[in-house]
């Protein structure tokens, strides 16, 4: 099923996410700052981001302002863009400064092993 975001073509893929759907963009990028805050962005231009691409930025800046409060709605937006393994890979692997409180609901929301981005 083809989907259209802002002019662009999205394709439905089946996947392991809580939603059972990954929106695969098909060669074109996506408006960031119509999905998340452009503050998240601030110090690129994001209108140059690839959600293919710039994944391993995108991931961890979409959860970075998240609260336990906006948790299931920030979310939900980065799993209608990318699977639940590559949130949890692009996390673990960030050095970007999200909360252990995000990490470990991330955790928890997907059944993997707790992971937390600081340790004392």
């Amino acid at each position: 099923m083809l989907h259209f975001l802002n002019n662009h073509i999205f394709l439905n893929l089946v996947h392991q996410n809580s939603t059972n759907q990954l929106i695969c963009i098909v060669n074109k990028s996506v408006d960031i700052a119509s999905i998340f805050p452009k503050n998240l962005f601030c110090d690129m231009d994001y209108n140059k981001l690839n959600l293919s691409r710039d994944k391993e930025i995108i991931i961890p800046r979409a959860l970075y302002a998240t609260t336990p409060d906006t948790f299931e709605e920030d979310i939900k937006k980065s799993e209608n863009l990318y699977s639940s393994k590559m949130i949890v890979k692009y996390l673990k692997q960030t050095t970007e400064n999200v909360s252990n409180k995000i990490c470990l609901l991330v955790a928890k929301r997907y059944n993997v092993e707790p992971f937390v981005r600081f340790s004392l």
